[in-house]
């Protein structure tokens, strides 16, 4: 199918996005890396009267970190966040989740920012987020507000981003020395859309685990949290009992 008729703006500014949104409303849609975005236009599951495309708006791009924060620019490609030795020593989960996303033509284009924004229960980075304690910076005409990821992921492709406000970009905290990581997926074929994920995190001190974060995806319509089996796992080493305790706990805190 051929995507429906459209009008279609580059945008210069954020102000100029800001404009355009309270112009529009409803009617506009934002165009970063369009990876999503395309796929739905063609074969009509979207039908906006406006693509406003920000993929020029520079501001909105890059990866910076200082004092004690990562800030990951909402137009930042996957493939950057893949290859950058920055986010490799600060944040690892990252770059152990990057390599699953799709394939690396999709990778090239596509944008951290715009995965989150569509929200898909599949997706790495929301999961990748939720686990890391990330905020999430949205930005209106009116002002700035970031918003906790735990908070941001409201239910299926639902976030808490308002209609007049865009996802500029997002701060996630650097864990200290003593932090692990892990990312595990389980697709049919590598770069198919995950059919369920693992992201985790937890800190490791003189061998017990502390401050355990387990984000699912691909079991719920947002990254779930395994409460049950993070509590199962709190201030224990990571023996066979408490590894079972906690994965009979997942029988509460997954319903796929």
């Amino acid at each position: 199918m051929k995507a429906p008729r459209f009008a279609y703006v580059r945008a210069r500014s954020l102000a100029e996005v800001f404009d355009l949104l309270a112009r529009h409303g409803d009617g506009a849609k934002l165009l970063a890396g369009g990876q999503s975005l395309i796929s739905t236009l063609n074969m009509r599951l979207s039908a906006p009267q406006l693509l406003i495309d920000i993929s020029r708006l520079t501001e909105l791009s890059g990866i910076q970190v200082r004092d004690g924060t990562a800030r990951i620019g909402a137009l930042t490609t996957h493939a950057e966040i893949e290859r950058s030795p920055e986010i490799a020593r600060q944040l690892p989960l990252l770059a152990q989740a990057a390599p699953h996303i799709a394939h690396v033509a999709i990778r090239n284009v596509g944008t951290f920012g715009g995965s989150l924004a569509l929200a898909d229960p599949a997706a790495e980075w929301p999961a990748c987020c939720v686990a890391l304690d990330a905020r999430i910076v949205l930005t209106a005409k009116s002002g700035t507000r970031d918003v906790s990821a735990r908070d941001f992921f409201k239910g299926l492709y639902t976030t808490a981003l308002r209609p007049d406000e865009v996802l500029t970009r997002v701060d996630i905290p650097v864990p200290g020395a003593d932090s692990r990581s892990a990312f595990v997926e389980l697709a049919q074929r590598r770069g198919d859309y995950a059919i369920v994920g693992l992201a985790a995190v937890a800190n490791n001190a003189r061998g017990a685990l502390s401050d355990l974060r387990l984000a699912f995806l691909g079991v719920g319509a947002a990254p779930v949290l395994a409460r049950g089996a993070m509590a199962a796992m709190e201030g224990k080493r990571a023996s066979a009992d408490a590894i079972a305790a906690a994965a009979k706990a997942l029988a509460k805190d997954l319903d796929p």
